[in-house]
């Protein structure tokens, strides 16, 4: 094998690990916050009209239609829009427009884990800055680096940070803030007025949660317009294939839908946090479609985790030292979550026994 074929530092990487995606029936799968309702049923309708003739062409490649949608949910130019394939690849060019090749790119630690893969990738130094002890906010440096990727709320920990610590970072620090809100749609604040007050702000949402529209990959970007010209410049010709574009659109179309799918899913994660804390675990006020918690000492994450996919129950686990004292459980049906519910209150009971 010819290993010098291949970039040094490509070889020495890590490649980003996603949750498992299993097959069958069998499997109740709360390990990649998935929702776990369908899609707007106009969305279905819509796929099921599609003419095969748009197949043949090529899509929009700058996505007007979808933009157009986007900037009149936020009051916004189009200029200010970016439509990407799922947001990682927005992501991605970011780091491609922000820095530079002796540059660095920042993150909270623990978050998304996609993020140092990224750094990675583009070969450029990590500058993570841990939380506090109970996954809080901590200022970062205003001059730590050129571009910092902020989760709001924050994956995997759940929680929110405040606007005003979020508005003063921003307001301060001297790169680009990117403000992924991949969950704002299950809390109760956002932070998308940033990204058209400040120059250095650009606000990150996806399709993939509220929406119920993982597999067809759809991401936006709002922020001021030279940051959104530097990513259409580097995105590929036809970055969002026509179904994606007009999937999307339909469900931007019925945010009534959404909304009320969100309602279900938060009433379900507040039950699920009573519930689980009657039986001792720590729950962290989530703000998202899934929960953060550490288990009773009766019994670790990790062997919980272990004993739950016995049971045909995935969730997620992180190793480490700050996160491998917790779990992350995704947001189920009802029917979901009261067979976790069953399976952890037996688990946690043979603990004690």
């Amino acid at each position: 094998m010819r290993s010098e074929l291949i970039r040094k530092s490509v070889q020495q990487m890590t490649g980003y690990v996603p949750g498992e995606q299993p097959q069958g029936q069998t499997i109740i799968k709360l390990n990649t916050n998935e929702n776990p309702y369908p899609p707007s049923p106009r969305v279905v309708e819509a796929l099921h009209q599609l003419d095969p003739d748009v197949f043949r062409k090529y899509p929009n490649p700058v996505a007007d239609d979808l933009r157009s949608r986007i900037a009149e949910l936020h009051g916004c130019s189009v200029e200010n829009v970016f439509v990407g394939n799922g947001s990682d690849e927005a992501l991605a060019l970011c780091t491609r427009a922000f820095v530079e090749n002796d540059g660095n790119i920042g993150y909270f630690e623990p978050s998304y884990s996609l993020y140092p893969i990224l750094a990675d990738i583009r070969d450029v130094r990590k500058s993570p800055v841990d939380l506090d002890e109970t996954f809080g906010w901590v200022t970062p440096p205003v001059d730590l680096c050129p571009l910092f990727f902020l989760t709001n709320p924050n994956a995997p920990t759940s929680m929110r940070f405040s606007r005003s610590d979020v508005e003063s970072f921003c307001r301060s620090f001297r790169g680009v803030v990117l403000i992924d809100e991949a969950y704002v749609d299950f809390a109760d604040e956002h932070c998308m007025d940033f990204a058209l007050e400040y120059e250095n702000v650009l606000v990150l949402r996806t399709l993939s949660k509220s929406f119920s529209l993982a597999g067809v990959r759809v991401g936006y970007v709002v922020g001021a317009v030279t940051l959104i010209a530097a990513m259409m410049k580097l995105k590929d010709s036809y970055n969002l294939d026509c179904i994606a574009q007009d999937l999307a659109l339909v469900a931007l179309n019925d945010m009534d839908y959404m909304r009320s799918n969100t309602k279900r899913i938060i009433a379900s994660r507040e039950k699920l946090t009573a519930d689980l804390s009657d039986v001792g675990f720590e729950v962290c006020g989530s703000q998202t479609n899934f929960l953060w918690t550490k288990p009773p000492a009766v019994i670790s994450a990790s062997d919980l985790f272990v004993k739950l996919r016995d049971c045909g129950i995935l969730v997620r686990y992180f190793p480490g030292p700050k996160t491998g004292h917790y779990i992350r459980i995704t947001i189920g049906t009802e029917k979901e979550v009261a067979v976790l519910l069953d399976a952890v209150q037996h688990i946690v009971k043979d603990g004690i026994a």
